[in-house]
Order: structure tokens, then sequence, then C-alpha cells
């Protein structure tokens, strides 16, 4: 019996294409993101919808946890049926935001998912804000998963729930990104 255990896993692991087990410890990573964004004003009866541009660096800090860094840029187009909630000067046409912050991986095989949290800055400009940027303080909560292509290359998916420091205005952004990445240190 032992020796059919041993061989289901060779074929399940073969079938899944998994490389030899590699942990994240001290491994960095670069990618570039490229997705959109959907930020809610006022009482959530509209939304501000555009596209979204980012970087991130992660690091192994053990083969579990990953130390994450990110910057996106997003044109966000506002919603011409503004509600009568938000005020003259809240509706951005864009938004910078920067964030660190940690997240736990729950595999790493060929497919790596992870979950994580993260704190960080949001510049909003534009549009009726006016010439001033609105800089708030913000948290996000991310899912993603990377796909090991080889052993220096990746593309995965990301999705970030963030919270601006101001809920009442802005009780909602939300970004998802595909991304490509470049590792080392492995």
């Amino acid at each position: 019996m032992r020796a059919g255990g041993s061989a289901l896993v060779a074929v399940v692991t073969a079938l899944l294409g998994a490389p030899s087990a590699r942990a994240v410890e001290r491994e960095h990573q670069v990618g570039l993101d490229l997705g959109g964004a959907v930020l809610v004003v006022g009482d959530k009866s509209s939304a501000d919808v555009g596209s979204a541009f980012g970087a991130h660096y992660t690091y192994g800090l053990t083969d579990q946890f990953l130390l994450i860094g990110r910057a996106t840029v997003s044109p966000v187009a506002p919603d011409e049926r503004a509600d009568s909630t938000s005020t003259p000067n809240d509706r951005p046409a864009g938004f910078v935001a920067a964030s660190v912050g940690a997240a736990y991986v729950f595999d790493v095989l060929r497919w790596v998912p992870y979950a994580g949290v993260l704190a960080g800055g949001y510049a909003l400009y534009g549009g009726t804000i006016g010439g001033n940027p609105r800089v708030l303080a913000g948290a996000s909560l991310v899912v993603g998963c990377d796909y090991r292509l080889d052993r220096t290359w990746s593309i995965g998916v990301s999705l970030y729930q963030d919270m601006l420091s101001e809920p009442g205005t802005y009780p909602s952004l939300t970004q998802g990104f595909a991304h490509a990445d470049f590792r080392w240190g492995w």
C-alpha cells in the first residue's frame, strides 16, 4: 500500500506540472501590473472606473511570509451621474497609491496563492478636487495567485480591496491586476 501511495503522489505531481519544491525564503521578485480600478464616491450609487498601472516588489521573509511593496496609478473617469451626497471637491480624476505590507503564501509549487494586508498612502488628484491633491492614509487586503513559468519568470493576478481613511466619502476602492514578474535570489 505504501508503494501505491508514493506512486499516486508522483503521478499527481507530474500532472500538475509542479517543479521541485522551492521555498520563497530570501527570494526577490519585481513585477509590472496592468488592470483596472473602481472608486466609489459618496453614497455608493455611482462608481468611477479607470485603468490602473503599477509596479511591485516582494521579498521572501520566510518560506511562508512575503514582504510586499507596491505603487499604483489610476486615471479614474468621474461618473457623470455624480450623486447628490458628493461635495464639489471630492471627485478625483485619478489617484496614486503606495503601500507596504505582508502576505501569507499558501503553497510553493507552480501555482502560488497568497493573501495579505498592506498599509500606505493615497493621493487623489484632479477632477473636482482642484490643484492640491487630497492625501489620505489607507489599508489594503490582497488576494492573488502567481503561476511560475520557470525559476525566474511568473505571471499572475491580484485583487486589492483598499480602505481609505475617509470611508464616508470614499467607501470603496477596488483594484484588480494581471502581472508579470522576474524572480532572483533563490
